[in-house]
């Protein structure tokens, strides 16, 4: 048994200027962007969605621009089987998250827990 839930979006932002793309989205949300460490700034800008808001980040990526969901989960390996069992391919891992991809054709990620009231909030399997 493990459970998961949507965690958020990531704005995938091929080429350009991350902090301008981070201000837009910011801006178009509503949310403040986060301050980053030194070696995520180089990839990645968050948005400031609040404690029990979704994780919202504009990334920076070498494919064609688009966005991707993210599902958290306490067991990675477990809902990537159960995510296949639907219909979806693994494509590849990344760092500690696991690339995917829908039936539809659409990428999404599989990556850790990433809210405090996730055990609260997240579907049993």
């Amino acid at each position: 048994m493990h459970k998961s839930r949507l965690a958020g979006f990531i704005v995938d932002c091929e080429g350009g200027n991350l902090d301008e793309a981070a201000r837009f989205w910011g801006k178009a949300l509503g949310y403040n962007p986060l301050a980053l460490s030194d070696e995520e700034e180089k990839t990645y800008r968050g948005l400031d969605t609040g404690p029990k808001g979704l994780h919202i980040e504009v990334q920076r990526v070498d494919h064609a621009s688009r966005v991707h969901l993210d599902i958290e989960t306490d067991d990675i390996e477990a809902e990537v089987r159960r995510l296949e069992g639907l219909g979806a391919k693994r494509l590849g891992k990344v760092k500690s998250w696991c690339v995917m991809e829908a039936p539809t054709g659409h990428r999404f990620c599989v990556v850790r827990q990433q809210h405090d009231d996730f055990e609260e909030s997240a579907n049993v399997w």
